[in-house]
């Protein structure tokens, strides 16, 4: 049996843990948690309406989205990790009506999208009575995902899958015949690799004579406990700004999230995040004092980017495999990025053109 090394526990690295063939692999998979992207994010799974240029990335985002019925089931995912909330935009009138016809375009290729309405300002406020009365654009496919509640099923899945979890940050090697894997109090010798930890890609590579594309960026959420019981049934809003509201079970509210480009590796919680997020809501709400006089809880993160915003995944080597740059859309591509990597251990199987350009646009080897 081939012994796996997975250097990373984030969306990417749990989920490839848990696809894994374990009548083929005796799997270990090393994260310490700090800093974990993942665990400190909550995702709006509704990538249909981006308008983001690269075709590639779409392809992935959109493909990444209609997996989801699928982790649902294999992962045994509830309603407080996932629910399909459905998503309202809160746009100017003109952007909302271009906005359904790309909705009704992109629908033909993405039946997930599901319904599309426009909806009358008092519509939207039913749909959601946090905010004030203004139009919107509803899709009933969309969902919400709670990062750090995934890891943690995903985690004790994987243990009863039969994967070994070192909580522990890991470094490699090659060696003559095998990877050389150590962390603080382990030693193991594996037959294959797969690098999905983040921005930790870089340094990870670093020394194995790689140069990456990658850089970390900050992201600070806010979570507010409110009176409002009923919030798991509301769906989550992209409002027209940085800030997404987004509801979750027994009247947690989220706000999220910053992109902090000079943010770095620090994991302190800031005034100025508060006050940026808050503040975008504004606008947005019934009572746009809501969360300013609540003191929220804080979920800082680090994020992993390359220099055209999109991730990269697949064989460096035969043996050692690497994903990273998910950047902002993690929660929507790592699931099934995940999948994928699983499907080339298990399969020896690997086509991922369409979704990506060759990784090496983004890792080079330096000698």
């Amino acid at each position: 049996m081939k012994k796996i090394a997975i250097i990373g526990g984030g969306i990417i690295g749990l989920t490839l843990a848990n696809y894994l063939d374990s009548t083929k692999f005796e799997i270990t998979l090393f994260d310490e948690g700090i800093g974990q992207a993942t665990g400190a994010s909550a995702g709006i799974i509704s990538p249909w309406l981006s308008k983001r240029r690269n075709k590639k990335w779409y392809q992935l985002a959109k493909d990444g989205a209609a997996f989801f019925p699928k982790l649902i089931q294999d992962l045994k995912l509830d309603e407080t990790i996932y629910s399909a909330c459905g998503t309202l935009l809160l746009r100017e009138q003109t952007g909302l009506l271009s906005l359904a016809e790309l909705a009704e375009t992109r629908k033909k290729e993405a039946p997930e999208i599901g319904d599309i309405q426009l909806l009358s300002a008092e519509q939207t406020q039913a749909y959601l009575p946090l905010l004030k009365p203004a139009p919107a654009l509803y899709v009933s496919g969309g969902g919400r995902l709670d990062g750090r509640a995934y890891l943690a099923h995903a985690t004790k899945q994987a243990e009863a899958h039969g994967v070994t979890i070192i909580r522990e940050k890991a470094t490699i090697q090659s060696g003559d015949t095998h990877w050389q894997v150590q962390s603080a109090t382990q030693h193991l010798e594996a037959d294959l690799i797969a690098v999905t930890a983040g921005p930790f890609v870089k340094p990870l590579l670093e020394k194995l004579a790689y140069q990456v594309d990658i850089r970390p960026q900050k992201g600070q959420l806010l979570a507010f406990d409110t009176p409002f019981k009923e919030s798991h049934h509301w769906p989550v809003a992209m409002l027209d700004g940085e800030a997404d509201l987004i509801p979750f079970m027994n009247g947690k509210i989220l706000l999220g999230a910053t992109h902090e480009n000079d943010g770095g590796w620090d994991l302190t919680p800031t005034k100025e995040a508060f006050t940026q997020l808050v503040s975008g809501t504004h606008h947005f709400l019934e009572n746009p004092e809501l969360f300013s006089k609540q003191t929220p809880n804080y979920f800082v993160g680090t994020r992993a980017y390359t220099s055209d915003f999109a991730p990269f995944f697949g064989p460096l080597e035969e043996t050692l495999v690497v994903a990273s740059g998910l950047g902002s859309s993690g929660l929507t591509t790592g699931p099934y990025i995940g999948y994928l990597l699983a499907n080339y251990f298990n399969e020896t199987t690997w086509q991922t053109e369409h979704y990506q350009k060759p990784i090496e646009t983004y890792i080079k080897k330096t000698c």
